[in-house]
């Protein structure tokens, strides 16, 4: 039978759980800004095709977006202002990009869309966890704070 320790869980959930969440959400923006960096001049086609203004603008905006989004989220510093940030992201980008919803596979990347900026609403919500830059800074703080008060 499956035991169920709610110590080790809590413990988990607040630590590892956290960590590997942001790997894998800010994996998928990195990856994307590679590929934008990879096909310049296709994304900003693509870009254009919709009639967003400004192609170039755009490109450079969704470049630095996700590259920089992704990084600071996997490295959990500043990730409530940062989870936001994408959440907003992924949300224009299903309204701009996938909004065909007749077409299933539009219909697919705008729920993928939807669901993301969720994910990142539970990560400003809850932060970015015990393993992240955030949390380091908080310790530090709180030990800075401390030493200050022995005073």
């Amino acid at each position: 039978m499956l035991e169920f320790n709610v110590a080790t869980t809590s413990q988990y959930s607040t630590s590892v759980a956290p960590l590997m969440g942001r790997i894998l959400v800010a994996a998928l923006f990195i990856a994307s800004g590679m590929t934008k960096l990879a096909a310049p001049t296709a994304t900003q086609g693509y870009i254009a095709s919709i009639g967003i203004p400004e192609p170039i603008l755009a490109y450079v905006a969704a470049v630095v977006i996700e590259l920089g989004g992704g990084v600071l989220l996997l490295l959990g510093y500043r990730v409530r202002y940062i989870s936001l940030v994408l959440a907003a992201y992924c949300a224009i980008t299903a309204l701009l990009f996938h909004h065909a919803l007749g077409d299933q596979n539009q219909l697919f990347h705008f729920l993928k869309n939807l669901a993301i900026a969720g994910g990142l609403l539970m990560v400003f919500a809850f932060g970015a966890g015990a393993w992240s830059l955030d949390a380091r800074g908080a310790r530090v703080s709180a030990g800075v704070s401390r030493a200050g008060d022995q005073h």
